[in-house]
């Protein structure tokens, strides 16, 4: 259904709205725009450099907020940088993508008394970005090699994490994944607007460049390599694996191209060399309430949809995407329409619409009404949420609420296997978050291969030739 030529799209190669295709530049281009050096420093000075500081402790990763801060301030932009990779190795992408308004900026001081916190997250990228445009020598030093051996399987967030932290204290990675690029969903499932690929790819090889990492694309757990395999061959192993599934939406699904997973989508603009080829309808009902949804509908929006209505089954309060997030899509002519669940696809030929139905909460439940509601559709896109599903083989971890269980180290019920990230039971679904349980980790398999290491029994020609 590409969006010049497709019979059942009207958006034609200008738009919807007529912007010309050189235009897309400008439509997803960073939101929010990077701090300027003058505006970075005049924000340092809105901070407290609070001692115990909350903005601080409500970031997942543990960053020095104060300190990185202080070291703009101070014009010493290596040593921002440094304060924050060492707490987070992916802190240039979380700097654009994580919802700082959330988490650390929530709890900034300025935030209690103004209703207007420091911006940490601008901050952050401001200091990561001028170190990765010009980073000199390494930061990071790789300490000499232990001899040990560990597969990291998904190079998303929480795997990426595992394996530069590992590599650092002389660990032999070898780093799989499934996609022809690493990123996982920094990669392919993130808003254009949010970030470039290019600059995925460059945090990625800033990452890789601290050797002893072994990159091995397009292979996929279950198909290319297996558990058992990889049990025989190293040392340790961790699963890094992400949400490999999409929910359906419990109804009639037709075979359509205009019918569609919403990451796809997404994953079709990330990738795009030329966004004005990217298929898009002219009117564009998008189906669930996170920041999968809103980032697929603002796209649309982007690439010239006349309409998008993005559709929830309960109030704005549930909504998994943040406050600022639904303010964002507002702000782009994306229409809200809460209380209502999916009915049935309206197909005659072509897909016609989608109809609803009305829904409230009585007595904490969620219950249908008696009222429908229709909307006009060339394209609906189903964002209602991921789920992990198993590789095929017979060893797999034990299972708890559809997520591989994990305990306080992500050790899984298999012996020298650990798992971090959205696939693990209790993982957050966000970039923080991966990275802050692929350091939990990273920490325990270099704990365990140490611990091997110093326990290695001491053999009788050693003690002889003493």
């Amino acid at each position: 259904m590409n969006h010049r030529t497709s019979p059942q799209s009207k958006v034609t190669k200008q738009g919807a709205t007529g912007c010309p295709s050189t235009s897309y530049q400008l439509k997803f281009c960073d939101y929010p725009s990077p701090l300027t050096a003058a505006a970075a420093m005049a924000e340092t000075d809105r901070c407290y450099y609070c001692y115990d500081a909350p903005c601080m402790k409500a970031c997942p990763a543990d960053i020095n907020v104060p300190q990185f801060i202080h070291r703009i301030a101070e014009h010493n932009i290596r040593g921002a940088a440094e304060t924050i990779l060492s707490a987070n190795e992916l802190g240039g992408m979380c700097a654009r993508v994580c919802p700082t308004e959330v988490l650390c900026e929530q709890a900034c001081v300025r935030q209690a008394q103004e209703q207007k916190p420091v911006e940490i997250g601008r901050l952050q990228r401001f200091a990561t970005d001028q170190y990765f445009a010009n980073p000199g020598k390494p930061l990071f030093q790789r300490t000499p090699a232990t001899g040990k051996r560990v597969a990291v399987v998904g190079a998303g967030p929480a795997g990426l994490t595992v394996a530069h932290r590992l590599a650092r204290q002389g660990h032999d990675i070898v780093l799989f994944d499934a996609h022809p690029k690493l990123g996982g969903l920094n990669e392919y499932g993130l808003a254009r607007y949010k970030t470039s690929s290019e600059f995925a790819q460059q945090e990625i090889q800033w990452l890789l460049s601290i050797g002893g990492i072994d990159v091995r694309c397009s292979q996929q757990l279950g198909r290319d390599i297996f558990l058992e395999q990889l049990q025989d061959e190293f040392d340790a192993v961790f699963l890094g694996l992400g949400l490999n599934a999409v929910n359906a939406l419990g109804i009639d699904e037709p075979d359509l191209p205009s019918v569609r997973e919403a990451i796809d989508f997404i994953a079709d603009i990330r990738q795009a060399d030329d966004l004005s080829l990217v298929e898009v309808g002219q009117h564009v009902v998008v189906i669930g309430g996170g920041m999968t949804a809103v980032d697929a509908a603002v796209q649309a929006k982007k690439l010239g949809a006349e309409s998008v209505t993005m559709v929830y089954r309960r109030g704005e309060s549930s909504f998994k995407a943040s406050e600022h997030e639904i303010n964002w899509a507002r702000e782009n002519g994306v229409v809200i329409q809460c209380w209502a669940r999916p009915e049935a696809i309206v197909v005659d030929g072509l897909l016609q619409g989608m109809s609803f139905i009305k829904t409230e909460q009585v007595a904490g439940k969620l219950v249908d009404t008696a009222e429908r509601i229709t909307f006009k559709a060339d394209m609906v896109l189903k964002a209602i949420g991921q789920s992990y599903q198993p590789w095929s083989g017979p060893l797999h971890p034990v299972l708890e609420q559809g997520r591989i269980a994990v305990d306080e180290q992500c050790r899984t019920s298999i012996t020298g296997v650990w798992a971090g990230g959205d696939c693990v039971t209790g993982g957050l679904d966000l970039t923080v978050d991966a990275v802050r349980l692929g350091k939990i980790a990273a920490q325990s398999i270099d704990y365990e291969l140490q611990q091997h290491e110093q326990k290695r029994p001491i053999l009788e020609a050693e003690v002889s030739n003493g």
